[in-house]
């Protein structure tokens, strides 16, 4: 009873007064929730109203990429359209370090494909771990680089690149030159053309997961622009003719190097330049620097003998000189000239200007030099393209050195005529004959096939039509290079032996052997010269050495480009100027050739 009159209602009043608190309880909480959906709310509208540009930005630059679009370097063609030089798709590796590193554990597995060592590689990722990419491996070929992919390894990516390849290796190396490996030129024609024929990557914006991988692209924001194309005047097929017999010569005679050059006489354009030793640009790191140096365009050398039908263009213009008067004394074959010795292999007696090339006497070259103004024969020499660089726009040519006519020396001027004391490159001396062949004509040279490339007048067409006839002899019966000929052909040209320069004077034992020339004499279409430097086995002369290399080089250019023979039947053409005997006297055939010589004691 006291239960229920006493504590029963004291629990009911109780339970009322707990309702109101209750209530109270429950709109506090939908307070809360309400004022925490307008804040909400208000959130949502400031992130995708007020500040949408801001936070678009920055998931943009979390996720959105711009990726360059590579291009293709254009395609080096010869001038009958057979590729030297094309650049081939590759893949590329590259690294997000720190996703790498977070599955530390398939490193070796990687390590092995790329075929590096494991702990190298996990090092070279720790270093890098700050950015966001790093290459692995460039420019693998797409087998090998898809084997990478394929392992699925978080944080490893593949990038479309291009590579450049040359199909004729070795033989155009030094003509071509060769790309780094984010194919830009760097020497050669590679270098020269590096703008047209590199072109401009385009871009793209993409879409790019956690793991590096596109998965959208969202525009292009530039289009790519492909390099463009050039033709070469390099004719490939004359190119390996050159290659090869030039190292059958310089394997035969155990010399140290050589080069060949072929000139289109009508156009200047380059048809064939070759330089041994050489390198694969394949290759290029397998190579020395002076394996990859062109040698007829960056090193000079003293032409020797090879001059004196330059010397002869300025006698000739003179007016004091035709090709058979006056009549030259070289009897007993030394000339004692203020204190030193020009002389001759052998006592050729009396003989004529034309004489004098058919058997490449010093003394009298040096006799004809003198006899000349120097103004004069210092013009001519500088017309012909000596001390000047020949503009043929290849990378590190070099100017070669020819000294102010009015500092020269009577001694040095003396020697001037029969080709010391000058330096040319090999191009320098094939340009000089080419204005001989193209009557008297110069062009500047050429590597770019239909250049545009204005002639000059450097001689009268006269004088370079009795020079041609002049040369014709030094192929002829009694003469310097009979080696030389071709059959059916008629060939003019001039040997050179020289003394190489050394410390102090002149190598007692150490010779550059050369050979210039033109074919057909009767209508010139090609200039070739020949240089080996330093025979030491066998012969050095240069009627020996370099004259059979060009005979064989120009005899297969003369079939390639279907040059009609003009000589058939005969190995040489008579007239009122060839053959030895009417102009030269009853001397014997030269059966030791050597065409120059110092002088004695050394340079002047």
């Amino acid at each position: 009873m006291i239960w229920r009159r006493h504590i029963a209602p004291a629990l009911h009043g109780h339970r009322r007064a707990a309702g109101p608190s209750a209530r109270r309880r429950m709109v506090l909480v939908v307070g809360l929730l309400g004022l925490a959906s307008i804040g909400l709310m208000a959130r949502a509208f400031d992130l995708q109203v007020v500040r949408k540009q801001f936070y678009q930005r920055q998931g943009d630059a979390r996720f959105l990429r711009e990726m360059p679009i590579p291009v293709s370097r254009g395609t080096i063609f010869d001038r009958n359209g057979e590729p030297l030089a094309v650049s081939t798709p590759v893949l590329s590796i590259w690294a997000n370090p720190s996703e790498v590193l977070e599955n530390a554990d398939r490193i070796p597995q990687l390590a092995k494909v790329l075929g590096v060592d494991a702990d190298e590689l996990k090092d070279r990722l720790a270093q890098r771990a700050d950015r966001e990419f790093v290459y692995l491996r460039r420019q693998m070929v797409p087998e090998a680089a898809q084997a990478v992919l394929n392992l699925g390894i978080p944080g490893i990516n593949g990038q479309r690149e291009f590579r450049r390849y040359y199909p004729s290796g070795e033989v155009t190396a030094h003509v071509l030159g060769f790309t780094n490996i984010d194919d830009h030129g760097q020497e050669g024609l590679e270098l020269a053309y590096d703008d047209w024929l590199s072109g401009k990557p385009g871009a793209k914006r993409v879409i790019r997961d956690r793991m590096g991988h596109v998965v959208e692209d969202v525009e292009q924001v530039r289009a790519p622009k492909p390099g463009r194309n050039l033709t070469l005047s390099i004719d490939r097929r004359i190119q390996f003719l050159a290659y090869s017999e030039l190292k059958s010569a310089l394997d035969k005679f155990q010399a140290d190097s050589g080069s060949i050059v072929v000139l289109d006489v009508k156009t200047g354009e380059v048809l064939a330049m070759v330089n041994l030793p050489t390198y694969n640009p394949n290759a290029v790191n397998a190579s020395k620097p002076g394996q990859r140096r062109n040698r007829a365009m960056t090193d000079v050398l003293e032409p020797g003998s090879t001059i004196k039908p330059v010397l002869m263009a300025a006698a000739l213009s003179s007016g004091k000189f035709t090709p058979t008067s006056p009549l030259i004394d070289t009897t007993g074959g030394h000339w004692y000239f203020q204190g030193h010795d020009i002389h001759d292999t052998h006592d050729y007696g009396v003989l004529t200007p034309t004489g004098v090339i058919t058997k490449s006497s010093n003394v009298g070259a040096a006799h004809i030099a003198m006899a000349l103004d120097t103004s004069l024969m210092y013009d001519t020499y500088r017309a012909f393209g000596f001390g000047n660089s020949t503009n043929s726009g290849f990378p590190g040519e070099a100017s070669g050195y020819l000294k102010i006519g009015r500092d020269w020396r009577p001694l040095e001027k003396a020697i001037m005529g029969y080709g010391y004391g000058v330096n040319v490159t090999v191009l320098q001396l094939a340009n000089a004959y080419a204005t001989i062949a193209d009557g008297g004509v110069m062009h500047d040279p050429s590597f770019i096939k239909a250049d545009d490339n204005p002639p000059k007048q450097i001689i009268s067409p006269g004088v370079a039509h009795q020079l041609i006839q002049m040369m014709e002899t030094v192929t002829g019966p009694g003469s310097t290079a009979p080696e030389a000929r071709i059959a059916n052909y008629s060939v003019a040209g001039k040997t050179g032996t020289a003394h190489k320069a050394d410390a102090g004077g002149y190598a007692k034992s150490s010779y550059t052997a050369a050979f210039a020339g033109l074919v057909p004499a009767s209508n010139p279409r090609m200039v070739g010269v020949v240089v080996v430097d330093n025979p030491r086995k066998g012969s050095y002369y240069g009627g020996v050495v370099a004259a059979p290399v060009f005979a064989k080089v120009m005899e297969g250019a003369l079939r390639l480009l279907d040059v009609p023979p003009d000589n058939i039947g005969r190995w040489y053409v008579g007239g009122p100027l060839q053959g030895a005997g009417g102009l030269v006297g009853s001397q014997p055939p030269v059966d030791a050739p050597l065409d120059d010589a110092p002088i004695d004691g050394g340079t002047p």
